[in-house]
């Protein structure tokens, strides 16, 4: 599949795989939920790409379901696509193989057919991510699929106290346009609505998981992973500042997510879908 450019704009947060990769098994638990209902796919071997690829780590689990695919790992961070490349890139052991190519989501098309697309809390990142979905569903094979989870928590405490600091009179200065509102996702119905009318047989749910996390903050933990990207990326030159609003934010959080006798309970809400599209 041919790779357009790279695409980073002035509001690309920059990421960090190895915090990305500290809560991996929390973050992979979705991946494997939405891969257990696609079902199988036209062609032997498929096609499939993963858009937003990220470091890898879940891209390699296309493989051992599919051991004989192509799979190519679309993803905008250099940082995430070195990681990705480096560490699984090649080979796959059932016969396939498995590359990484630099993309944005918000224009990619795929340059051939494909058998699966599939993306994995990424699509949060792309605004209007819903008028994308025609280009890919027309590109999949007849029988093929799309599949995506994107988180539903922006209206959770870790996201709502985030936002709420950043446009504080404080912060609105340099923050107040750094991060995503709460309709950074639209509803279940609403993407059943749009894959349905774009010819497929669509599979729509959601899942509220709660993690229990380990450490001491481990919410801002994980959020300095995904969600506090932009925040961290913005004040990345001052980091006096950044360190005075990673400060407030803890201090939020903890009162928001108070430590149990096992760990902090962090509840996450994820949408998930499978469009079939219809031979």
């Amino acid at each position: 599949m041919p790779a357009p450019d790279r695409t980073q704009d002035s509001h690309s947060p920059t990421w960090d795989p190895a915090q990305y990769l500290r809560h991996a098994g929390h973050r992979a638990r979705p991946f494997t939920d939405l891969l257990a209902r696609i079902p199988g796919l036209p062609s032997d071997p498929p096609r499939i790409a993963d858009l937003g690829c990220g470091p890898g780590n879940v891209t390699v689990l296309l493989a051992g379901r599919w051991p004989t695919a192509r799979i190519t790992g679309y993803d905008n961070s250099p940082e995430m696509l070195d990681r990705a490349t480096v560490e699984h890139a090649g080979p796959t052991p059932g016969g396939g193989l498995l590359d990484f190519v630099p993309a944005d989501a918000r224009t990619w098309t795929p340059g051939e057919p494909c058998d699966l697309i599939v993306s994995n809390a990424t699509l949060q990142w792309v605004p209007g991510h819903t008028a994308r979905f025609a280009d890919w569903i027309a590109a999949l094979r007849p029988g093929g699929t799309f599949a995506f989870q994107v988180p539903g928590n922006f209206s959770a405490p870790s996201h709502r106290l985030m936002r709420a600091l950043a446009h504080s009179a404080r912060w609105r200065g340099r923050l107040g346009d750094a991060l995503r509102h709460d309709d950074a996702v639209d509803t279940p119905g609403a993407y059943l609505e749009r894959l349905s009318g774009l010819g497929c047989a669509a599979d729509v749910w959601e899942t509220t998981y709660l993690h229990l996390l380990p450490g001491e903050d481990p919410v801002l933990d994980w959020v300095k992973g995904t969600g506090l990207r932009p925040v961290l990326t913005a004040l990345a030159d001052d980091p006096e500042s950044r360190e005075a609003f990673l400060a407030e934010y803890r201090a939020a959080l903890r009162e928001a997510y108070p430590a149990g006798p096992h760990g902090t309970p962090f509840p996450f809400r994820r949408v998930f879908a499978v469009a079939v599209k219809e031979g």
